[in-house]
């Protein structure tokens, strides 16, 4: 993999993942809170998409409609703080003009502690939008069209990624997606996993210039950040 500037090079990501020769992680500042977090910035980094990982995907969330290369694409290992309040590694991958945003964004988060369930790529899910929703998993790239039209998402080009879609939906009109979130279609009271307007995670991506879903007018898709890529 690639050497990225000002980044902290490490020798090996997992021993799992053949291919993968070296893995930044840019140094992020010190954490304010008191309690400590476990897991060091030795675990984490971005870089080109290892071998194992693009086989992975290779037929599943990466398809012959795939509008990007795989070398458009980077692959994202981050720290969180999962809903068991316990800090817990995850893995995305985002286009690579994306991928120091998107470490940094769950890098700040997982400062802040800001409760996120699950942070899967969706080939565990068979590239199923619908599985990982119900899963509430957080996931970016997945080749797909946007629900009900032929337009590809832009989760297509590794330039969106959904947080938390039980917490979250996505809500046109009185339909509600996925089904199972009608209670947390309501956002007048917020509750864990909820994103909400200025807190930290609408705060961490809208200040590196994403636009945020619940946001939108014809619809609120509460879940979903994106950000355009010149």
């Amino acid at each position: 993999m690639k050497h990225l500037r000002n980044g902290l090079i490490l020798a090996c990501m997992l021993s799992t993942i053949t291919g993968a020769s070296t893995f930044a992680a840019p140094s992020m500042p010190a954490t304010t809170n008191t309690e400590a977090l476990p897991l060091s910035t030795t675990d984490v980094g971005y870089g080109s998409i290892p071998t194992a990982i693009e086989q992975k995907i290779t037929g599943i969330s990466f398809t012959k409609k795939t509008p990007v290369k795989m070398s458009d694409l980077s692959y994202v290992r981050v720290r969180y703080i999962g809903f068991d309040d316990k800090a817990h590694t995850g893995e995305l991958i985002v286009h690579k003009m994306l991928a120091k945003d998107v470490f940094e964004i769950f890098e700040e988060l997982y400062q802040k502690r800001y409760p996120i369930e699950k942070v899967n790529l969706i080939d565990e899910y068979k590239g199923s939008d619908e599985l990982s929703m119900k899963a509430n998993n957080s996931s970016a790239f997945n080749t797909r069209a946007i629900d009900g039209k032929k337009k590809m998402s832009n989760h297509s080009y590794g330039i969106a990624i959904d947080i938390n879609p039980l917490q979250n939906p996505h809500v046109v009109g009185n339909k509600v997606n996925p089904a199972s979130s009608k209670e947390y279609a309501n956002r007048k009271v917020a509750r864990k996993g909820m994103i909400m307007k200025g807190d930290a995670c609408y705060n961490a991506f809208k200040k590196r210039g994403w636009s945020w879903g619940g946001e939108w007018k014809s619809s609120k898709d509460y879940q979903h950040f994106e950000k355009k890529i010149k």
